[in-house]
Order: structure tokens, then C-alpha cells, then sequence
């Protein structure tokens, strides 16, 4: 019990910051959610106080887009939230499920989205943190942001959690990366990213560690959405381009702006525009004048080209002399690191030297001289120039600088229209070999249910039929890519009997998990049947499964020893 009014039920998740429960208010007898702070955020006063000043002004924000606050606290050094508790996944989840979503379902989820930061920007409210992780989403679709209160304080606060910081490193925006703080045109580019991720399935911007990642969403352009999926129209990948410009004056000026273009870039008369094209600079942010001008006519032009001097001002003594003590300064600063140069700068680094178009052991050999580390497997991929053994590319890219010491992994060629031999996947992960399947040998990988009786402890992720026999060559090619259908249980569709003797309560709680459902274990006393029996199940057999929906097993447990009560002689006696 926390706070003597929030009843914990059980976890239902964590981050970096945070444990979340799920609870019963027993003041209004209504299910909510607790986020209980943890690690050194709880000990730290400087954040406590942010965090329950910004709670409390995340408290005002009302939208039918945002998870509603309830109450924040503290209970014995235990601080904690009160929010809305939604029967659902995150969006970081769905995508794991789905993969990229269509276009209108996008569009549909970022409409939802824009609204509610809008609501929140009007309030003067930034989010600071938005990630598909942040992002609640219903089976009806209706989407909720998540985690104001917490986004809001974080960002005063140094933080070192690992989770905390991967996580959010892959939204974050360029000014954020550099330390010069967090806009309205800050929340914008972290949609801008999260719309690349839902219309194609991947980030845009990955690597090794945080700060790499950072340094990318700093210096590297966006990927082609269109490319990763020909589906897009230009008229999305275009919200896209301005949302996540690395120059915040390329952006949108306000989320209300990318909202109306999300509510028309599916229209007919949209779907083919022209590529947006930046109109200031996008690596040099301090640029003041725009690359681009409209200038309607050659006597506009003059009066743009014509410079108006100003009346130049007295200059004083003593202006003079700062002036010249900093010239001063600054020449011998520079002759100091003019002479130390050499020292540091930076010999450590090296470009990656072009291998393509030599076998793997020269490309190893010459990788290894520059002081690089190759790694043990190749990446290895069809290629029409170069036959099979033969480098393509390598992994960081050819051309980029990186530290000695670097792991370099090698893209080789397995040549062109090479056949491959169908494998057995029956039994293994549907995912995994539908990832290999169509980056290494370009398939086109199809998921299919099948009705099945479900057996105990049955992983519901695993194969149980492909459509291609194994054994079968087939020829690997991009331009016509061979499709195969994996076949996995239909035991999502549907709830099994776990009553009797034939299901444990380990196997209900993965089934549960892989399902998505809110499990409710209740315990009764019997000497009827063995200890941990399945006696009763809330939802009948068959019936249909609903992610997020809750659903109680009743358990048995081993009866509380009677104790016999003392007869009536030997209790007066004991009063005597």
C-alpha cells in the first residue's frame, strides 16, 4: 500500500528512472498506474523539487492525448506519480510486432500525437523526451503521451543511466546534442524521427554508443524514407525532411503547422510534390542570412545586394586597449597551440582506406596495418559488380574516420543471382529468420497464422510450417526476389482451458506475456486438489483474446493447519 490509498497490484514495467505498477485506488475504487522513482534521482534534492514542480504542472495539462495526472507524493522517502492507467501497449512495441506501419495509420497516430503536444506547447509545457516508448497506444488506436512530469525534470538533471540515455539518444535533437537547450522546434524533430521509424520500420541514425548516435543526429543527413519504403508518398517523406532539419529555422515553426500538413499530405492533389528543399543552411546554424531568396525583380534584388551603412561611432581609449589585450591573448594562444599541435592532434584517428574490390584476407591485412580490429564474421550481401569473396564495402563505411582500435566489420559479395539452399525453420523464431531471410538473401518473408492445438510451454514465436520445402535451391535475386510464408500458431486468436491438471502457472504467465494480457493470479485453500491446480478461469475457452485486456486464474494452495482449541477444564485451570 502506498500513500495508504494506492494498492499495488503488480509491475508492469520500468525505465531508467523509474518502476511502474499497476494499482487500485481504494479512495475511488479505480485502476490506476504508479511510477515510483528509483536509484539516485530518489536521493537526489535538487531533482525531487523539479520533478514535483514540473509534476505538478504537467497536473494541468488536459487532453484527450495525454495520459491524465492524478496525484504525486512521497511516502517514506518514496516518491512517486499517480497517472491514468491504460489497458495497452507502448508504440515502441507495436512496431516490434508490426514492423513499418501503412501511411493512413501513420498519419493517424502522428494527427493524435501533434494534437497533444500542441495542447501541451500552448501550456508552455516541453516534453523533452519523446520516444515511441513514451507513446501508449490502445487497440482502438487512440494514442496517449506518457511521462510530462518526469521528461520535464530530467532535463535539469545530470542522469547516467544507460537505459535512460540509449533510449532517448535516438530522438534527441541536434541543439539538445550540443547542450543549447530544448525548444518547441526540439519536440518537433523527435516527432520528425519518430514518423521516420513508423513509416519505415528502422531509426534512421545508429551506432556503437550514445554519444556516436548523437554526433550523427548532429552532423548526418536524414536517410530517403522513400527508399527504405517506395510506399510513402513525397508529400510525408516532405513532413519528415522539415521536422527533423538539423537547422531549428528549416523546421516547423510550431507543432500546429506539421498538423495541418499531416491532415492533408494524403490528398490527391499532395501525394506528388516536390522534394522540400532547406531553406537556410543546415549545418552552420548560426547562418543569419537564408541560401535561398525570393526576389521578385531585378530592382528587389538591388535592394536586397545594397548594404546601408550606419554612422560609425566614436571609438573609446579605453575600447582601445581591451581590444588590444585580447589580440594579445589570442595570438598567444595560437602560437601555443601551433607548437603543441603535434602532440594532440589526434594521430589516433584514421580514415577508413577503400578495400572494396579486394578479397577478404587482403582486405583483413590492410585493415589490420592501419590499426584497426576486423571483426571474425563479414556481412555478406548480393552485389552485381563484385563476385562472391570479394569486399563491397565495410562496416563503418569506407571513407569515415574512426580511433584505432575500431572493430571494422567487412561487407562481402555473394555474387550475383547466387542460389541458396532452403533451410528447416520449423521450430525456430519467426523473426529472426525472417530478418536473415530478406537482408541476406533478399525474400520477401510473408507471416502467416494457423490454427493449432496449443501444447504447453509452446513458444507461440516459433515456425510450425514454411511454404518453400527445405532443401529446395532457390535463386537469390533483387530484382525478383523469391517470397516464402512461415507459419506460426494462431494461438493469439484465442484463450485455451488452463483449468486442471495440464497447465502450470509458469506456462499461463508466458502465455499472458506473449499475449499481451494483464494476469491476475488468486490463491484459494484446497484439500481437493493438488497444490498449484488451476481451478477456474475468468474468460471461457475459445474466446476471443483482446491485448491488454485482464484475466484471472484461480490457483490452488495447501490448506492453513487447524489449531485445536484447548478443552474448557484446561482453560479454567490456565485462568486459575
Amino acid at each position: 500500500m502506498i500513500n495508504d490509498r494506492y494498492e499495488v497490484i503488480k509491475s508492469i514495467g520500468e525505465c531508467g528512472m523509474a518502476n511502474v505498477y499497476l494499482a487500485n485506488d481504494t479512495f475511488l475504487d479505480r485502476k490506476v498506474a504508479v511510477k515510483i522513482l528509483r536509484g539516485d534521482l530518489s536521493t537526489d534534492e535538487k531533482f525531487i523539487r523539479r520533478f514535483q514542480r514540473e509534476a505538478y504542472a504537467a497536473s494541468a495539462l488536459s487532453h484527450p492525448n495525454i495520459v491524465e495526472m492524478y496525484d504525486v507524493g512521497e511516502d517514506n522517502g518514496t516518491y512517486f506519480i499517480v497517472m491514468e492507467y491504460i489497458e495497452g501497449r507502448t508504440l515502441k512495441q507495436l512496431l516490434k510486432k508490426r514492423g513499418s506501419l501503412t501511411s493512413p495509420e501513420v498519419v493517424d497516430i502522428m494527427l493524435q500525437l501533434t494534437d497533444g503536444i500542441a495542447h501541451a506547447h500552448d501550456m508552455y509545457i516541453i516534453h523533452r523526451d519523446l520516444k515511441p516508448q513514451n507513446i501508449m497506444i490502445s487497440d482502438d488506436g487512440k494514442i496517449k503521451i506518457t511521462d510530462f512530469g518526469i521528461a520535464m525534470a530530467m532535463n535539469s538533471t545530470q542522469v547516467t543511466q544507460t537505459n535512460s540515455v540509449m533510449g532517448s539518444v535516438h530522438y534527441l535533437p541536434p541543439e539538445q546534442a550540443s547542450g543549447k537547450g530544448s525548444t518547441i522546434k526540439s519536440d518537433i524533430y523527435s516527432m520528425g524521427i519518430m514518423l521516420f521509424e513508423l513509416l519505415t520500420g528502422k531509426l534512421p541514425f545508429k551506432g556503437e554508443n550514445a554519444v556516436e548516435i548523437a554526433l550523427k543526429h548532429m552532423k548526418d543527413d536524414i536517410p530517403s524514407v522513400r527508399k527504405l519504403n517506395p510506399n510513402v508518398p513525397q508529400s510525408l517523406e516532405n513532413i519528415v525532411l522539415k521536422a527533423t532539419a538539423k537547422n531549428p529555422k528549416n523546421r516547423y515553426d510550431d507543432v500546429r503547422e506539421m498538423y495541418n500538413d499531416l491532415k492533408v499530405c494524403l490528398n490527391d492533389e499532395n501525394l506528388n510534390q516536390e522534394p522540400y528543399v532547406y531553406k537556410y543552411p543546415e549545418h552552420d546554424p548560426d547562418e543569419k542570412e537564408p541560401v535561398l531568396k525570393e526576389v521578385k525583380d531585378e530592382k528587389e534584388s538591388k535592394k536586397v545586394a545594397k548594404k546601408v551603412e550606419e554612422p560609425k561611432k566614436k571609438t573609446s581609449f579605453s575600447t582601445i586597449i581591451i581590444v588590444f589585450l585580447v589580440i594579445v591573448l589570442l595570438a598567444g594562444v595560437g602560437a601555443l597551440l601551433f607548437i603543441l599541435y603535434p602532440t594532440f592532434k589526434g594521430s589516433d584517428n584514421v580514415k577508413i582506406p577503400d578495400v572494396s574490390g579486394l578479397s577478404v584476407v587482403e582486405a583483413e591485412k590492410v585493415l589490420t596495418g592501419e590499426g584497426f580490429i576486423v571483426a571474425d564474421e563479414t556481412e555478406k550481401v548480393v552485389n552485381d559488380k563484385y563476385e562472391a569473396g570479394i569486399v563491397v564495402d565495410t562496416n563503418p563505411k569506407i571513407g569515415r574516420t574512426r580511433a584505432k582500435g575500431t572493430k571494422i566489420t567487412l561487407v562481402e559479395s555473394i555474387g550475383k543471382n547466387e542460389t541458396y539452399k532452403i533451410e528447416n525453420y520449423v521450430g525456430q523464431n519467426y523473426i529472426k529468420v525472417q530478418t536473415m531471410l530478406e537482408t541476406k538473401y533478399k525474400m520477401k518473408v510473408k507471416i502467416e497464422k494457423k490454427d493449432v492445438e496449443l501444447k504447453e510451454n509452446q513458444d507461440l514465436d516459433n515456425i510450425i510450417e514454411q511454404s518453400i520445402k527445405p532443401d529446395e535451391e532457390i535463386i537469390i535475386s533483387e530484382d525478383n526476389p523469391k517470397t516464402i510464408i512461415l507459419y506460426i500458431p494462431n494461438a493469439y486468436d484465442k484463450y485455451p482451458d488452463f483449468v486442471g491438471e495440464g497447465w502450470s502457472v509458469e506456462a499461463v504467465q508466458e502465455f499472458a506475456e506473449n499475449n499481451e494480457i494483464n494476469l491476475y493470479i488468486s490463491y484459494v485453500e484446497s484439500s481437493e486438489y493438488p497444490v498449484g491446480t488451476i481451478i477456474k478461469q475468468s474468460r471461457e475457452k475459445d474466446s476471443k483474446i483482446v491485448s491488454g485486456a485482464s484475466f484471472t486464474i484461480t490457483v490452488t494452495k495447501k490448506p492453513t493447519p487447524k489449531v485445536e482449541e484447548p478443552e474448557e477444564e484446561e482453560q479454567n485451570q490456565d485462568n486459575q
